[in-house]
Protein backbone atom coordinates (compact mmCIF):
# COMPACT_ATOMS: atom_id res chain seq x y z
CA UNK A 1 0.00 0.00 0.00
CA UNK A 2 1.44 3.34 -0.86
CA UNK A 3 2.30 5.04 2.70
CA UNK A 4 0.66 8.26 1.69
CA UNK A 5 -3.10 6.10 1.75
CA UNK A 6 -1.85 4.95 4.99
CA UNK A 7 -4.02 6.22 8.11
CA UNK A 8 -1.98 8.40 10.66
CA UNK A 9 -0.64 7.00 13.70
CA UNK A 10 -0.41 9.97 16.48
CA UNK A 11 1.66 9.63 19.61
CA UNK A 12 0.61 11.57 22.89
CA UNK A 13 3.72 12.38 25.09
CA UNK A 14 2.67 13.29 28.48
CA UNK A 15 5.54 14.28 31.26
CA UNK A 16 4.33 12.26 34.10
CA UNK A 17 3.90 15.22 37.30
CA UNK A 18 6.07 17.05 35.19
CA UNK A 19 6.14 20.35 37.68
CA UNK A 20 6.80 17.95 40.83
CA UNK A 21 9.12 15.72 38.65
CA UNK A 22 11.39 18.70 37.54
CA UNK A 23 11.62 20.23 41.07
CA UNK A 24 12.99 17.12 42.21
CA UNK A 25 15.97 16.50 39.91
CA UNK A 26 16.62 19.70 40.40
CA UNK A 27 16.69 19.52 44.18
CA UNK A 28 18.89 16.44 43.71
CA UNK A 29 21.31 18.33 41.86
CA UNK A 30 21.38 20.69 44.57
CA UNK A 31 22.07 18.16 47.03
CA UNK A 32 18.74 17.28 47.75
CA UNK A 33 18.68 13.53 50.12
CA UNK A 34 15.12 12.94 49.35
CA UNK A 35 13.68 12.68 46.27
CA UNK A 36 10.27 14.28 45.96
CA UNK A 37 8.46 11.58 44.08
CA UNK A 38 9.12 8.94 46.41
CA UNK A 39 7.70 10.57 49.32
CA UNK A 40 4.62 12.69 49.81
CA UNK A 41 4.90 15.86 48.43
CA UNK A 42 3.17 18.35 45.80
CA UNK A 43 4.02 21.52 44.33
CA UNK A 44 1.98 24.59 44.78
CA UNK A 45 0.89 27.51 46.76
CA UNK A 46 2.46 30.08 49.33
CA UNK A 47 3.65 27.89 51.80
CA UNK A 48 4.12 29.82 54.64
CA UNK A 49 0.58 30.79 54.80
CA UNK A 50 -0.36 27.52 53.22
CA UNK A 51 -2.63 28.99 50.80
CA UNK A 52 -2.81 28.16 47.27
CA UNK A 53 -4.21 24.93 45.42
CA UNK A 54 -2.22 21.38 44.90
CA UNK A 55 -0.19 22.12 41.01
CA UNK A 56 1.45 18.46 41.22
CA UNK A 57 1.38 15.39 43.30
CA UNK A 58 3.83 12.70 43.54
CA UNK A 59 2.33 8.90 44.16
CA UNK A 60 3.06 8.22 47.53
CA UNK A 61 0.59 11.50 48.16
CA UNK A 62 -1.85 10.24 45.60
CA UNK A 63 -2.01 7.07 48.20
CA UNK A 64 -4.23 10.10 50.52
CA UNK A 65 -6.26 11.39 48.21
CA UNK A 66 -4.51 14.37 48.04
CA UNK A 67 -6.02 15.82 44.12
CA UNK A 68 -4.53 18.34 41.58
CA UNK A 69 -6.53 21.54 42.15
CA UNK A 70 -7.40 21.33 45.27
CA UNK A 71 -6.35 23.89 48.11
CA UNK A 72 -3.49 22.94 49.81
CA UNK A 73 -4.94 23.44 53.27
CA UNK A 74 -7.16 20.23 52.39
CA UNK A 75 -3.92 18.52 51.28
CA UNK A 76 -2.89 18.74 54.52
CA UNK A 77 -5.68 17.73 56.14
CA UNK A 78 -5.40 13.87 54.01
CA UNK A 79 -1.64 13.79 54.98
CA UNK A 80 -0.03 16.13 57.75
CA UNK A 81 3.42 15.38 56.67
CA UNK A 82 2.89 16.32 53.11
CA UNK A 83 6.00 17.91 51.90
CA UNK A 84 5.75 21.33 49.64
CA UNK A 85 7.72 22.74 47.19
CA UNK A 86 7.04 26.06 45.54
CA UNK A 87 7.16 25.80 41.80
CA UNK A 88 9.40 27.40 39.77
CA UNK A 89 7.97 28.44 36.76
CA UNK A 90 11.15 29.24 34.73
CA UNK A 91 12.57 25.82 35.51
CA UNK A 92 9.41 24.08 34.10
CA UNK A 93 9.91 26.34 30.75
CA UNK A 94 13.14 25.32 30.13
CA UNK A 95 12.68 21.80 31.33
CA UNK A 96 9.58 22.02 28.62
CA UNK A 97 11.99 23.66 25.55
CA UNK A 98 14.81 21.05 26.15
CA UNK A 99 12.24 18.26 26.09
CA UNK A 100 9.97 19.66 22.66
CA UNK A 101 13.85 19.92 21.21
CA UNK A 102 14.42 16.44 21.72
CA UNK A 103 11.53 15.41 20.46
CA UNK A 104 11.38 17.81 17.53
CA UNK A 105 14.79 16.12 16.63
CA UNK A 106 13.21 12.64 16.48
CA UNK A 107 10.17 14.11 14.25
CA UNK A 108 9.51 17.51 13.93
CA UNK A 109 5.74 16.97 12.69
CA UNK A 110 5.25 18.08 16.64
CA UNK A 111 2.38 19.74 18.16
CA UNK A 112 2.58 21.45 21.90
CA UNK A 113 -0.23 21.61 23.69
CA UNK A 114 1.35 22.44 27.04
CA UNK A 115 4.67 23.02 28.66
CA UNK A 116 4.77 19.11 29.71
CA UNK A 117 2.72 17.56 26.64
CA UNK A 118 2.51 17.04 22.74
CA UNK A 119 1.19 15.18 20.06
CA UNK A 120 3.35 13.72 17.45
CA UNK A 121 2.61 12.87 13.74
CA UNK A 122 4.79 9.24 13.70
CA UNK A 123 3.77 8.79 10.34
CA UNK A 124 6.85 10.16 8.72
CA UNK A 125 9.14 8.18 11.02
CA UNK A 126 7.60 5.19 10.81
CA UNK A 127 9.79 3.19 8.60
CA UNK A 128 12.45 3.92 10.85
CA UNK A 129 11.17 1.85 13.83
CA UNK A 130 9.78 -2.10 13.74
CA UNK A 131 6.24 -0.61 15.07
CA UNK A 132 4.85 2.03 16.96
CA UNK A 133 4.56 0.47 20.09
CA UNK A 134 8.32 -0.56 19.76
CA UNK A 135 8.93 3.89 18.65
CA UNK A 136 6.74 4.81 21.34
CA UNK A 137 8.75 2.80 24.20
CA UNK A 138 12.25 3.81 22.46
CA UNK A 139 10.98 7.45 22.58
CA UNK A 140 10.70 7.03 26.29
CA UNK A 141 13.65 5.13 27.54
CA UNK A 142 15.42 7.47 25.70
CA UNK A 143 13.99 10.61 27.41
CA UNK A 144 14.37 8.91 30.75
CA UNK A 145 18.15 8.21 30.31
CA UNK A 146 18.91 11.41 28.70
CA UNK A 147 16.69 13.67 31.26
CA UNK A 148 16.05 11.87 34.47
CA UNK A 149 12.01 11.92 34.25
CA UNK A 150 9.42 10.18 32.80
CA UNK A 151 6.47 10.28 30.53
CA UNK A 152 3.41 8.35 29.26
CA UNK A 153 2.89 7.61 25.63
CA UNK A 154 -0.75 7.25 24.12
CA UNK A 155 -0.92 5.50 20.67
CA UNK A 156 -4.00 5.62 18.15
CA UNK A 157 -5.07 6.86 14.95
CA UNK A 158 -7.13 9.77 16.26
CA UNK A 159 -5.56 12.38 18.38
CA UNK A 160 -8.18 12.17 20.90
CA UNK A 161 -8.11 8.59 21.82
CA UNK A 162 -4.46 9.24 22.05
CA UNK A 163 -4.76 11.60 24.51
CA UNK A 164 -6.91 9.21 26.50
CA UNK A 165 -4.47 6.67 26.12
CA UNK A 166 -1.93 8.28 27.64
CA UNK A 167 -3.87 9.10 30.62
CA UNK A 168 -4.35 5.27 31.27
CA UNK A 169 -2.21 3.71 33.97
CA UNK A 170 0.90 5.64 35.14
CA UNK A 171 3.92 5.94 35.27
CA UNK A 172 6.40 5.39 32.18
CA UNK A 173 4.32 3.52 30.12
CA UNK A 174 2.69 2.93 27.14
CA UNK A 175 -0.44 2.56 25.71
CA UNK A 176 -2.91 2.14 22.76
CA UNK A 177 -6.07 3.10 22.02
CA UNK A 178 -6.74 2.73 18.29
CA UNK A 179 -10.26 3.08 17.29
CA UNK A 180 -10.93 -0.58 17.33
CA UNK A 181 -10.21 -0.88 21.12
CA UNK A 182 -12.80 1.72 22.67
CA UNK A 183 -15.28 -1.13 22.97
CA UNK A 184 -12.68 -2.82 25.39
CA UNK A 185 -10.42 -0.39 26.55
CA UNK A 186 -12.29 2.70 26.71
CA UNK A 187 -16.48 2.04 27.55
CA UNK A 188 -15.76 0.46 30.83
CA UNK A 189 -14.21 3.80 32.09
CA UNK A 190 -16.32 6.42 33.71
CA UNK A 191 -17.65 9.16 31.64
CA UNK A 192 -15.65 11.51 34.01
CA UNK A 193 -12.64 10.23 32.91
CA UNK A 194 -13.15 11.36 28.65
CA UNK A 195 -11.42 13.78 27.96
CA UNK A 196 -13.49 17.62 28.22
CA UNK A 197 -16.24 15.66 30.21
CA UNK A 198 -15.87 18.15 33.51
CA UNK A 199 -17.96 18.00 36.57
CA UNK A 200 -20.92 19.90 35.74
CA UNK A 201 -21.30 17.62 32.07
CA UNK A 202 -20.41 14.69 34.34
CA UNK A 203 -22.84 15.36 36.44
CA UNK A 204 -25.55 15.88 34.29
CA UNK A 205 -24.89 12.79 32.27
CA UNK A 206 -25.10 11.08 35.66
CA UNK A 207 -29.22 12.49 36.08
CA UNK A 208 -29.70 11.02 32.47
CA UNK A 209 -28.59 7.66 33.70
CA UNK A 210 -25.62 7.96 30.99
CA UNK A 211 -22.25 6.49 33.87
CA UNK A 212 -19.93 4.79 31.39
CA UNK A 213 -18.23 6.12 28.67
CA UNK A 214 -20.32 3.39 26.47
CA UNK A 215 -23.76 4.48 27.85
CA UNK A 216 -22.53 8.21 26.42
CA UNK A 217 -21.32 6.70 23.17
CA UNK A 218 -24.37 4.74 23.04
CA UNK A 219 -26.95 7.63 23.82
CA UNK A 220 -29.56 9.63 21.76
CA UNK A 221 -27.13 12.28 20.05
CA UNK A 222 -30.80 14.52 20.34
CA UNK A 223 -31.00 14.05 24.59
CA UNK A 224 -27.27 14.93 24.34
CA UNK A 225 -27.28 18.11 22.88
CA UNK A 226 -30.93 19.11 24.72
CA UNK A 227 -29.41 18.77 27.87
CA UNK A 228 -25.37 19.52 26.95
CA UNK A 229 -25.96 22.39 23.65
CA UNK A 230 -22.72 21.01 21.14
CA UNK A 231 -20.81 20.40 24.16
CA UNK A 232 -22.35 17.22 23.96
CA UNK A 233 -22.11 16.52 20.67
CA UNK A 234 -18.49 16.61 21.06
CA UNK A 235 -18.69 14.29 24.00
CA UNK A 236 -20.41 11.78 21.85
CA UNK A 237 -18.61 11.72 19.36
CA UNK A 238 -15.21 11.15 21.14
CA UNK A 239 -16.31 9.24 23.32
CA UNK A 240 -16.86 6.74 19.66
CA UNK A 241 -13.63 7.83 18.86
CA UNK A 242 -14.95 10.38 16.22
CA UNK A 243 -12.24 12.82 15.83
CA UNK A 244 -10.54 14.51 12.25
CA UNK A 245 -8.55 16.82 14.08
CA UNK A 246 -4.84 16.88 12.32
CA UNK A 247 -1.59 17.32 14.33
CA UNK A 248 -0.84 21.27 13.88
CA UNK A 249 3.14 21.42 13.73
CA UNK A 250 4.59 24.64 13.82
CA UNK A 251 7.75 25.36 12.42
CA UNK A 252 10.72 25.84 15.24
CA UNK A 253 12.88 28.26 15.17
CA UNK A 254 15.40 26.13 16.47
CA UNK A 255 18.89 27.28 17.25
CA UNK A 256 20.09 23.66 16.02
CA UNK A 257 18.97 21.10 13.75
CA UNK A 258 19.86 17.14 14.53
CA UNK A 259 18.59 13.28 14.60
CA UNK A 260 19.66 10.56 16.80
CA UNK A 261 18.84 7.09 17.37
CA UNK A 262 18.94 4.17 19.34
CA UNK A 263 20.11 1.35 17.69
CA UNK A 264 18.41 -2.30 17.96
CA UNK A 265 21.72 -3.52 18.11
CA UNK A 266 25.14 -2.70 19.33
CA UNK A 267 27.21 -1.23 16.92
CA UNK A 268 30.61 -3.21 17.18
CA UNK A 269 32.51 -1.66 13.86
CA UNK A 270 33.37 1.91 12.13
CA UNK A 271 31.75 0.28 9.07
CA UNK A 272 28.52 0.22 10.80
CA UNK A 273 28.70 3.04 12.96
CA UNK A 274 29.01 5.02 9.06
CA UNK A 275 26.26 3.86 7.97
CA UNK A 276 24.37 5.13 10.67
CA UNK A 277 25.81 8.44 10.60
CA UNK A 278 24.99 9.05 6.89
CA UNK A 279 21.54 8.13 7.67
CA UNK A 280 21.93 10.41 10.57
CA UNK A 281 23.20 12.97 8.41
CA UNK A 282 20.79 12.97 5.37
CA UNK A 283 17.80 13.53 7.49
CA UNK A 284 19.89 16.66 9.42
CA UNK A 285 20.87 17.79 6.48
CA UNK A 286 17.31 17.54 4.73
CA UNK A 287 15.82 19.39 7.54
CA UNK A 288 17.93 22.52 7.24
CA UNK A 289 17.03 22.64 3.66
CA UNK A 290 13.59 22.87 4.23
CA UNK A 291 13.94 25.18 6.64
CA UNK A 292 16.10 27.10 4.48
CA UNK A 293 19.24 27.25 6.72
CA UNK A 294 22.81 26.42 6.81
CA UNK A 295 24.96 25.18 9.70
CA UNK A 296 28.34 26.39 10.57
CA UNK A 297 28.80 24.10 13.69
CA UNK A 298 28.60 20.12 13.33
CA UNK A 299 28.97 17.56 16.59
CA UNK A 300 28.65 14.12 16.43
CA UNK A 301 27.38 12.34 20.01
CA UNK A 302 27.72 8.90 20.67
CA UNK A 303 26.47 6.35 23.25
CA UNK A 304 28.20 3.04 24.64
CA UNK A 305 26.23 0.21 25.82
CA UNK A 306 27.44 1.15 29.20
CA UNK A 307 25.43 4.35 29.07
CA UNK A 308 28.60 6.55 29.23
CA UNK A 309 27.81 9.49 26.43
CA UNK A 310 30.49 11.39 24.91
CA UNK A 311 30.25 14.03 22.11
CA UNK A 312 32.59 16.28 20.13
CA UNK A 313 32.14 19.38 18.25
CA UNK A 314 33.55 21.51 14.95
CA UNK A 315 33.02 24.86 13.58
CA UNK A 316 33.19 24.97 9.83
CA UNK A 317 34.92 27.03 7.74
CA UNK A 318 31.75 28.05 5.66
CA UNK A 319 28.09 27.54 6.31
CA UNK A 320 26.10 24.07 4.65
CA UNK A 321 22.95 22.09 4.21
CA UNK A 322 24.90 19.44 2.01
CA UNK A 323 24.34 15.49 3.36
CA UNK A 324 28.21 14.76 2.25
CA UNK A 325 29.50 17.43 4.00
CA UNK A 326 27.53 17.19 6.94
CA UNK A 327 28.38 13.09 6.74
CA UNK A 328 32.04 13.57 6.41
CA UNK A 329 32.37 15.88 9.16
CA UNK A 330 30.32 13.51 11.86
CA UNK A 331 32.68 10.70 11.12
CA UNK A 332 35.67 12.55 11.45
CA UNK A 333 34.42 13.80 14.57
CA UNK A 334 33.17 9.52 15.72
CA UNK A 335 37.13 9.15 14.59
CA UNK A 336 38.10 11.65 17.53
CA UNK A 337 35.73 10.22 20.27
CA UNK A 338 35.52 6.22 19.71
CA UNK A 339 37.08 4.07 21.85
CA UNK A 340 36.15 0.83 20.63
CA UNK A 341 33.33 -0.11 22.92
CA UNK A 342 30.35 -1.01 21.50
CA UNK A 343 27.75 1.71 20.72
CA UNK A 344 23.92 1.80 21.86
CA UNK A 345 23.40 5.43 20.39
CA UNK A 346 24.40 7.90 17.73
CA UNK A 347 23.43 11.04 16.92
CA UNK A 348 24.30 14.20 14.55
CA UNK A 349 23.55 17.74 15.47
CA UNK A 350 23.86 20.88 13.47
CA UNK A 351 23.77 24.13 15.12
CA UNK A 352 25.15 28.28 14.38
CA UNK A 353 22.13 28.24 12.19
CA UNK A 354 22.23 31.17 9.40
CA UNK A 355 19.47 31.69 6.47
CA UNK A 356 20.47 30.11 3.72
CA UNK A 357 20.24 33.69 1.41
CA UNK A 358 23.17 34.85 3.69
CA UNK A 359 26.23 35.45 1.58
CA UNK A 360 28.65 32.33 1.88
CA UNK A 361 32.61 33.09 1.98
CA UNK A 362 33.62 29.71 -0.37
CA UNK A 363 36.47 27.59 1.20
CA UNK A 364 40.06 26.16 -0.24
CA UNK A 365 38.08 23.39 -1.11
CA UNK A 366 35.53 24.51 -3.17
CA UNK A 367 37.76 27.12 -5.18
CA UNK A 368 40.03 23.56 -5.87
CA UNK A 369 36.85 21.57 -6.74
CA UNK A 370 36.04 24.50 -9.13
CA UNK A 371 39.09 24.95 -10.76
CA UNK A 372 39.65 21.24 -11.92
CA UNK A 373 35.78 21.31 -12.75
CA UNK A 374 35.02 18.47 -9.78
CA UNK A 375 31.76 18.95 -7.78
CA UNK A 376 31.62 22.03 -5.61
CA UNK A 377 29.55 22.39 -2.38
CA UNK A 378 26.71 24.08 -4.34
CA UNK A 379 26.89 21.43 -7.15
CA UNK A 380 26.11 18.91 -4.00
CA UNK A 381 23.53 21.30 -2.54
CA UNK A 382 21.45 21.50 -6.06
CA UNK A 383 21.90 17.56 -6.51
CA UNK A 384 20.46 17.36 -2.53
CA UNK A 385 17.68 19.07 -3.34
CA UNK A 386 16.73 17.25 -6.27
CA UNK A 387 16.94 14.22 -4.68
CA UNK A 388 14.18 16.30 -1.83
CA UNK A 389 12.29 17.05 -4.59
CA UNK A 390 11.76 12.94 -5.63
CA UNK A 391 11.29 12.08 -2.08
CA UNK A 392 8.84 14.51 -1.50
CA UNK A 393 7.01 13.70 -4.83
CA UNK A 394 7.14 9.49 -4.95
CA UNK A 395 8.12 9.18 -1.17
CA UNK A 396 10.98 9.17 1.56
CA UNK A 397 12.15 5.61 0.05
CA UNK A 398 12.04 6.36 -3.61
CA UNK A 399 15.80 7.15 -3.66
CA UNK A 400 17.92 5.23 -0.98
CA UNK A 401 21.86 4.58 -1.17
CA UNK A 402 22.97 0.92 -1.94
CA UNK A 403 24.74 1.07 1.68
CA UNK A 404 21.19 1.16 3.60
CA UNK A 405 19.97 -2.38 1.95
CA UNK A 406 19.40 -5.08 4.72
CA UNK A 407 21.27 -2.76 7.03
CA UNK A 408 19.01 -3.78 9.98
CA UNK A 409 19.96 -0.64 12.01
CA UNK A 410 18.55 2.13 9.96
Amino acid sequence: MNKENKEKIIFHIDVNSAYLSWSALKKLEEGAEQDLREIPSIIGGDIERRRGVVLAKSIPAKTYHVKTGEPIVSALRKCPHLIIAPPDHNLYHRRSRELMAFLYDICPDLEQVSVDECYMDYTPIADKYPSPLEAAHIIKDHIYEKFGYTVNVGISNRKVLAKMASDFRKPNLVHTLYTGEIEKKLWPLPVSSLYMCGRSSAETLHKLEILTIGDLAGADIFILSAHLKSHGILLWQYANGIDSSEVISEQINAKGIGNSTTLREDAVTKEEAYKILLSLSETVAGRLRKSAQLASMISTELKYNTFQSVSHQTTLFSPTCTTDVIYKTACSLFDEIWNGTPIRLLGVRTSKLVSDEEPVQLSLFDIQEKTSGGPTSKKQEKLDMALDSIRKKFGPDSVMRGSFFHDENI
